[in-house]
């Protein structure tokens, strides 16, 4: 037999099907250790807001400080966002989402420590700097290796932050009361160091540093995205992505201090209302299918309705604690599951692949930094007009604004190449 026979003998069709089979499933256990380290970004996110009472009786801080220190970390990530983006064209994706899991992980154990309003503001801002680093990493990893399905990938991430949000803040309140305010802050952010030696142990770079691949191990001609971040669709979809992201962390920021202040709610009660919004993000994953698969336009101008609704009830004085759990499941499943994931695949999408470390930054950038100023809107107008009222305009009338300017976006041109 000739050598050329043996060749094609030793990468038959069977073979070669067998191989791309067994790389990918590697690839997705390899992704999800990745996304284990992003339920610990999510626990610690949802742990401030369980804990942030205390903190204030604890330190003697008003209202709209309590709010804005709830979602200052935002703004750490947003700051962080588009200079991510950027270094992800210099430094591997791995050790940047690694940096950032020691970031947010010091800076959580370090909250614990905190003794007046400056340090403690800091310590969150930190935080949200190494989240943002690892969820742009993140992002980026599921945009290049799993390019057929970038909605279900990032969906995929927002379905982990769920467990993350539903775990965080039922543990944290249970440890809170075992001691103090301080012991879920320390155990959370040693937990991090630990995922830190697993992914460091488990994943490898060609998962990671993927240029972009189809399933079968195929480069990607390029698609017809935009080819800056300065056009049309980027820039109405990262509009979107400013009101989506005031109304997402109004809600997140102050909505188990509306509980426990308004309606007399225990810390465990605040804790599960809140955890019911994280079992609504698990959406996620069908979330991001419908993305891959119907109109993103219409399917999130949809969901932002939904919430829109669903806001304006939880803040409207309503005091049955089951329809709480209830619409606050189906507030998560809309603004998390649905918005969130095809608003980040949506931005990416709307560029050419090779700018997707930027769409994700951009994305990051958009949600994150008017985000920080979320907790403090919020916590002002409810001084002002009322935490109805408030929640009228911050909740309801922002997602709306987010519908319509989704609508506005241009169906995008089909993909060429094999994706």
């Amino acid at each position: 037999m000739t050598q050329s026979g043996i060749d094609r003998q030793a990468t038959s069709p069977g073979q070669d099907t067998r191989s791309a089979t067994h790389s990918m499933r590697l690839a997705v256990l390899m992704y999800a250790m990745l996304l284990l380290s992003y339920v610990i970004n999510a626990m610690d996110r949802q742990l401030y807001p369980v804990v942030a009472r205390d903190v204030g009786d604890a330190l003697g801080f008003t209202l709209p400080q309590l709010g804005l220190q709830s979602t200052i970390f935002t703004l750490g990530m947003g700051v962080a966002g588009i200079p991510t983006g950027i270094l992800l064209a210099r430094a591997t994706r791995r050790s940047v989402a690694m940096i950032g899991l020691v970031i947010f992980s010091a800076a959580t154990f370090l909250t614990a420590y905190a003794t007046g309003f400056w340090d403690l503001l800091t310590y969150r801002f930190a935080s949200g700097v190494g989240e943002a680093m690892q969820l742009t990493a993140l992002l980026a990893i599921a945009s290049a290796y799993f390019v057929r399905h970038r909605a279900l990938a990032v969906g995929a991430i927002n379905f982990t932050f769920g467990i993350g949000a539903l775990i965080g803040p039922n543990l944290g309140a249970a440890l809170r009361e075992l001691a103090d305010w301080r012991l879920p802050l320390v155990v959370f952010g040693t937990a991090g160091f630990v995922i830190l030696v697993l992914v460091l142990a488990t994943v490898r770079p060609w998962l990671t540093e993927a240029k972009g691949v189809t399933e079968d191990g195929g480069p990607v001609l390029e698609d017809s995205g935009a080819d800056s971040l300065l056009r049309r669709n980027p820039i109405l979809l990262a509009g979107a992505t400013v009101f989506a992201g005031l109304a997402i962390y109004a809600y997140l920021g102050l909505y188990p201090t509306y509980l426990r202040d308004e309606l007399g709610y225990s810390p465990s009660a605040a804790g599960l209302a809140l955890s019911m919004y994280g079992l609504g993000a698990l959406f996620s994953l069908f979330g991001g299918w419908m993305g891959d698969r119907f109109d993103f336009r219409k399917l999130l101008a949809t969901a932002m309705v939904i919430s829109a609704v669903v806001g304006y009830i939880l803040f409207s004085g309503m005091e049955n604690r089951l329809a709480h759990l209830v619409l606050s499941f189906v507030f998560g499943a809309a603004i998390s599951g649905v918005v969130y994931a095809n608003l980040a695949a949506g931005i990416i999408k709307s560029l050419k692949r090779r700018l997707a470390g930027q769409g994700s930054g951009l994305f990051v950038a958009s949600l994150y930094i008017p985000a920080a100023f979320a907790g403090y809107l919020l916590g002002a107008m409810a001084d002002w007009i009322g935490w109805t009222g408030g929640a009228l305009v911050q909740i309801s009338l922002f997602s709306v604004i987010a519908a319509v300017l989704t609508l506005s976006v241009t169906r995008p041109a089909p993909v060429t190449g094999k994706a």
